[in-house]
């Protein structure tokens, strides 16, 4: 077993190979908190929801496809994709016979006539689609008048910017995704320091399983001191390149 170096010693690091994590994504698995409750509450409304479609929007990293996933368990949906809509046709035959279709990442369709078709049949079988995205269908720029009222007219399930005990939450799950156990004084030293958003939080957490990774340390307090220094000095180069674009 190999010693962690001592202190002060430059620390080599070794390549790290970006390994998929399978985070868990069942119900129980979801940290409700007053940012995503409205959501929570919207998605596991399913089937009583007021119409054929509903909108989970919200920030990067929120939990968007997390909530979809359960969704998804319950009503196995078909997963439609922007390829599956350059038509009315493409669109119906995606469907096929199923009463449920989950659009994640969802955005302008490039066939409007294939998403409206697409609601039209499900609307017929009294079926639902949850479309999943960062904007809602109100800020798309739509020609199609039945699309857009039809799109005007479903309900918005909205994931708010998280407080400080939601990332909290998040941080530790996170890292216990990627086998880190940090503990209460580290995450609160890191959430007195890090990004404030759902995104900055999955920077981080990834940044500490790399450099944990690469440097053989424990996750401690020298270790996300460094991994701060680093997001931070990164954000820093970010903003001065976008000045000078």
């Amino acid at each position: 077993m190999l010693a962690p170096p001592a202190p002060g010693q430059r620390v080599p690091r070794q390549l790290v190979l970006d390994l998929p994590v399978r985070e868990a994504q069942a119900l129980e698995d979801f940290l409700p908190a007053p940012c995503n409750r409205a959501a929570l509450e919207a998605v596991l409304a399913w089937p009583r929801w007021p119409g054929p479609v509903l909108c989970l929007v919200g920030p990067e990293g929120c939990g968007k496809s997390h909530l979809a996933a359960v969704w998804a368990a319950r009503a196995q949906p078909v997963t439609v994709r922007p390829c599956d809509l350059v038509s009315p046709s493409a669109a119906l035959e995606r469907l096929g016979a199923a009463r449920a279709a989950l659009w994640d990442e969802a955005c302008e369709p490039a066939d409007e006539r294939g998403l409206l078709h697409l609601i039209n049949a499900l609307a017929e079988r009294s079926g639902h689609l949850l479309l999943v995205g960062r904007l809602p269908p109100a800020r798309w720029v739509l020609t199609l008048p039945d699309l857009r009222s039809r799109l005007a007219a479903a309900p918005i399930a909205e994931i708010a910017p998280p407080d400080d005990a939601l990332l909290a939450a998040l941080l530790v799950k996170q890292l216990r995704d990627r086998n880190l156990s940090p503990a209460p004084s580290l995450v609160e030293y890191l959430i007195a320091r890090m990004e404030r958003s759902f995104a900055g939080l999955r920077r981080l957490v990834r940044a500490l399983d790399r450099a944990a990774l690469a440097t053989r340390r424990p996750l401690g307090p020298g270790l996300a001191r460094m991994v701060l220094d680093e997001l931070q000095a990164l954000r820093e180069s970010e903003a001065a390149r976008a000045e000078t674009a």
